[in-house]
């Protein structure tokens, strides 16, 4: 089975349909205002419309009220909610839609634990923690040994990776972990003249290489 993609932080047009072009299957656009990739509803709503078929969009939050969701899904054609704060599993699955909630792979974190608390989840987003950094984004990885084998078997949902994945290390985490799917943001951003990355702005040549090394640690598929 081949590794979904899901391209995040998508705060233009373009960009969203670069990475559609380039084959992912879903965008993620970030309704938080605590990030630079922070989009509001109506660009939101925009970028959504502007996806061909097949491409499913994720709303991610961090800690919102129910209004707060609620008011996206009005306006936006969401397909499933990602979820990156401490929402209860109860908050999670209350909007009809499916959703992921992202779990921060911190050293005192009972990965199992926490995980059977969403047990209706359609999948698991095992990402960085930095202290004092964003919630997501960061371009950092975790410890992949964490996931290990008999991690992954007990888990009982779908594991979707993410934290520092970039196109030079992608095929490498795939080939550790075998998730399920594979979430990116700042390892395809653009950078500026001193290798900085500009927070929501992608790079059309950084998605495809990513994509690549996607499909090469699949084998070379792209069915």
């Amino acid at each position: 089975m081949r590794t979904r993609i899901k391209i995040c932080g998508i705060t233009r047009i373009d960009d969203g349909i670069a990475a559609a072009c380039a084959g992912a299957d879903a965008i993620g656009v970030v309704l938080w205002r605590g990030t630079p990739r922070q989009v509001d509803v109506d660009r939101a709503r925009e970028i959504a419309m502007a996806m061909p078929p097949f491409v499913k969009v994720v709303g991610l939050f961090v800690d919102p009220t129910a209004d707060e969701v609620a008011a996206a899904l009005e306006r936006i054609p969401l397909d499933a909610l990602q979820f990156h704060g401490s929402e209860p599993p109860d908050f999670c699955r209350r909007f009809g839609r499916p959703y992921l909630k992202a779990i921060a792979v911190k050293p005192d974190v009972d990965l199992l634990e926490y995980a059977a608390r969403y047990d209706d989840a359609a999948g698991l987003l095992f990402d960085a923690f930095a202290d004092g950094d964003l919630p997501g984004g960061t371009g950092t990885s975790f410890d992949w040994t964490r996931l290990s084998g008999d991690v992954r078997r007990r888990v009982g949902r779908p594991i979707v990776l993410s934290g520092g994945l970039d196109p030079d290390n992608v095929e490498q985490a795939i080939r550790a972990v075998k998730p399920w799917g594979v979430d990116v943001s700042s390892g395809v951003e653009a950078r500026d003249a001193d290798g900085r990355t500009r927070r929501g702005v992608k790079d059309a040549v950084r998605i495809a290489a990513f994509m690549q090394g996607v499909r090469n640690a699949d084998g070379g598929s792209t069915g």
